[in-house]
């Protein structure tokens, strides 16, 4: 047996955590002697140091630790545990890391406030467009691009080149970046009808977009920076008098794979204020 700095030593796990697991019944020492309350450990205790060290890590409380162990599970039962923890790791990683960058956006738009370059919102007049479209609740913003590609396939399957950049229209009554209700339409020469099957079993319905009256502003960077766009063209909404008389439509001018940043048209339907 060892006194409990040797088996510290063996299980590279400081005493005082070796006192606290005994203490709390995970633990308990092989031998107490009882003159002097020395704990003394065995080597075969060394696979449960090592079970609860590993369930300590994948975020297991305790009392949790303790069930497991009773169990006796295996090194398989364990190794899915592990796969399932690092999954769930692994997304909240991506969560967090895209919270961060929508603070750093942010933070941007902070740093910038009073010291914004111009930028050129024109007024304009579009004429309807006719095309293709499909209407969808996305669970993120994130799941935009794959949606359009999926519309972009959907016309690649029936030999149908796009006669114009996708656009994208966002139909919820607030901005909540999840469960987005986008829609996106894709023009296509006046010869094409629908409706016409996506990869994914989507279909693309036939559409007219709109024409009207719209403030405009091109955004040719970053589609993290995107926000400084949209607060400029409310204040220029605000300056002209005007007020917003639909959802807000994206175009995307470029492709993913083109080079330099992606060009997005905004566009914002407006009337006059009265």
């Amino acid at each position: 047996m060892f006194r409990i700095g040797e088996f510290s030593r063996l299980s590279m796990v400081p005493v005082t955590a070796l006192r606290y697991y005994a203490d709390v019944g995970l633990l308990e020492p092989a031998h107490v002697d009882p003159d002097s309350g020395y704990r003394f450990f065995t080597a075969q205790q060394l696979p449960r140091v090592n079970r609860i060290l590993a369930l300590k890590g994948l975020g297991l409380s305790l009392d949790e630790i303790g069930v497991i162990l009773d169990e006796e599970l295996g090194a398989a039962e364990l190794r899915g545990m592990l796969q399932l923890r690092r999954a769930e790791l692994g997304r909240r990683v991506a969560e967090e890391q895209d919270r961060l960058e929508r603070v750093e956006a942010r933070l941007r738009l902070i740093e910038k406030e009073g010291s914004m370059p111009e930028r050129e919102v024109v007024d304009k007049q579009v004429a309807p467009v006719r095309g293709v479209a499909m209407r969808e609740v996305l669970a993120t913003i994130e799941e935009i691009g794959p949606f359009i590609g999926d519309g972009f396939a959907g016309l690649g399957m029936a030999g149908i080149a796009p006669a114009g950049p996708p656009a994208a229209i966002y139909h919820d009554p607030e901005f909540t970046g999840e469960q987005v209700d986008v829609e996106i339409f894709l023009p296509v020469p006046p010869e094409v009808s629908g409706p016409l099957r996506t990869p994914a079993g989507r279909t693309l319905q036939e559409r007219v977009l709109e024409g009207g009256d719209v403030v405009a502003l091109v955004h040719a960077a970053l589609y993290e920076e995107i926000g400084e766009a949209y607060q400029a063209l409310g204040a220029a909404i605000a300056e002209r008098g005007l007020r917003v008389a639909g959802p807000p439509r994206e175009l995307y001018l470029t492709g993913p794979d083109e080079p330099g940043p992606p060009v997005t048209e905004i566009r914002f339907p407006v009337v006059a204020e009265t």
